[in-house]
């Protein structure tokens, strides 16, 4: 770990292994603790349940492990790699264990780029998705601000030249590639809708410069009290012009065609 992601380290992460169980219900628990944190997963998990289609079927949340986006969704199918408490099924999202067409939409918040084989994930996402079903996403996203921030303040890879749309399985957790949403759904779209000719990116929404970080997000100290949030919220709003520069994540929608 880089020296001031160690030094500002949450007390309770340290020493912790990410591919465990219990660290994923101990990052469960420190997002409840954190105000502000929480503050930031309420507005993502809106912004989630908003993008939802209206077609039949299930939808289904992939590493739900630390979050608690079934308080937005009724009936959501929480999943996670691994068994952990409040979470109703153990899969692999690159093998979903549902009927073909019976999804309404998969969602997930700062999982696919843990996936090792992204390709494998949306050739189950189009077998799964009933016709104008979606998957929906906030990821970490690409710009000169978050190149700064995710390469000297983040314990997780973040390679954006990477050429392909795979990375080495350290772990199911700590292997990733912070740019890998980006790279996909972004860099290589024109590649992606050409390999998937039943997906389309239908919405990028670039998000958050400041708030995430300031908070402290789930592995670091709150750098800023709850107090701030608004003034936070404000200065990100003012910024939306030049969010191609600042944005450290985005919402994305992909969505599968209706015939």
């Amino acid at each position: 770990m880089r020296i001031v992601p160690r030094l500002l380290a949450h007390p309770l992460t340290r020493g912790c292994d990410i591919n465990d169980p219990s660290t994923t219900s101990l990052r469960r628990s420190i997002v409840q603790s954190k105000p502000f944190v929480r503050r930031i997963y309420d507005e993502w998990y809106r912004k989630i349940a908003d993008q939802l289609p209206h077609v039949s079927g299930q939808v289904l949340e992939i590493g739900s492990g630390a979050g608690f986006l079934a308080g937005y969704i009724p009936n959501l199918v929480t999943s996670e790699i691994f068994a952990v408490p409040e979470v109703r099924c153990v899969l692999d999202g690159c093998a979903l264990p549902f009927r073909s067409g019976s999804l309404r939409a998969i969602v997930m918040t700062n999982v696919l780029h843990h996936i090792q084989e992204p390709r494998a994930f949306f050739e189950e996402a189009v077998r799964c998705l009933h016709p104008g079903g979606a998957v929906i996403l906030i990821e970490p996203w690409v710009s000169t601000w978050s190149r700064l921030i995710y390469r000297n303040l983040h314990h997780e890879p973040f390679s954006p030249e990477e050429p392909g749309w795979s990375h080495s399985l350290a772990g199911p957790l700590s292997g990733a590639n912070g740019a890998l949403p980006w790279i996909i759904l972004e860099r290589d779209r024109s590649l992606f809708e050409a390999q998937f000719p039943g997906l389309a990116v239908s919405k990028t929404e670039l998000l958050m410069p400041f708030r995430y970080l300031v908070s402290g997000g789930v592995g670091l100290r709150s750098l800023m009290p709850e107090i701030t949030f608004r003034f936070w919220e404000l200065l990100e709003s003012s910024l939306k012009p030049w969010m191609n520069a600042w944005a450290m994540f985005a919402l994305v929608v992909v969505k599968k065609s209706p015939s």
